[in-house]
């Protein structure tokens, strides 16, 4: 007897790549400049940091200080009796319009009410940090991001991270180390997400950003695969526009 298909057509697998708010710590509003002086003392203790610097390095993660300028999205869809999966991006330089068409995307979803995201550390980064930046930008938040006063089993969220600790919270695993042990091809041969301000400010390059994105929405698809005892896709059923 075969084993019952995964119900993954509800599901939208996303990951989003941030930068620094701004190119350089000198162009921050005066009252952010002094709220990440005190946040980067707590990050680098060590006085040879400037604040500066650790702008640079650190600010994309914290929704205060950075912005999201990609998302990456994706989803299974049944074709000829199986499943295969479509993965895309979305990119603009203008934040609050980046964040209008996703949210119009997962309105506008097939799912509708029904619709779940997943993400890889979803709940400590993706989910938050989306919901942040939407509500700086002044943009009300769809109801699949808006936990408010839902209890826990009523939010449509899926963290593969979580799915991956079982109830031990000591240790982080990275999206690549857990597709390096199910043997997943990764997505770090183009960047590593250390190098995405860089490539965002000092070189331009956004093109690279947004294939870097796209291929962890891959990634994470085919890793919920596997931590669903399932076997990943194989490259022809994926298809990336």
């Amino acid at each position: 007897m075969s084993e019952p298909r995964l119900q993954l057509k509800n599901i939208l697998f996303l990951d989003i790549e941030t930068v620094s708010l701004t190119k350089d710590f000198d162009e921050l509003p005066i009252r952010l400049q002094e709220h990440w002086k005190k946040k980067a003392l707590r990050l680098k203790k060590d006085e040879e940091h400037k604040p500066e610097d650790v702008y640079f390095e650190k600010a994309a993660i914290y929704a205060e200080f950075g912005k999201v300028i990609c998302i990456g999205v994706g989803g299974f869809f049944e074709q000829e009796d199986h499943s295969k999966f479509k993965a895309k991006t979305l990119v603009n330089t203008d934040e609050k319009q980046l964040l209008l068409d996703f949210k119009k995307l997962i309105e506008e979803h097939q799912a509708k009410d029904a619709l779940i995201l997943c993400a890889h550390n979803g709940r400590e980064f993706d989910f938050p940090y989306l919901c942040r930046r939407m509500l700086i930008n002044g943009i009300k938040l769809p109801n699949v991001l808006d936990i408010t006063a839902k209890k826990p089993w009523e939010v449509q969220h899926i963290d593969t991270l979580e799915f991956w600790k079982f109830g031990d919270y000591k240790n982080y695993t990275s999206l690549d180390l857990l597709a390096s042990v199910f043997d997943i091809p990764g997505s770090k041969s183009l960047m590593d997400g250390s190098e995405v301000n860089t490539n965002y400010y000092h070189q331009n390059n956004l093109q690279k950003i947004t294939e870097y994105c796209r291929e962890d929405v891959v990634v994470l698809a085919q890793l919920y695969l596997k931590l669903n005892g399932r076997d990943i896709l194989d490259e022809g059923d994926i298809f990336r526009v």
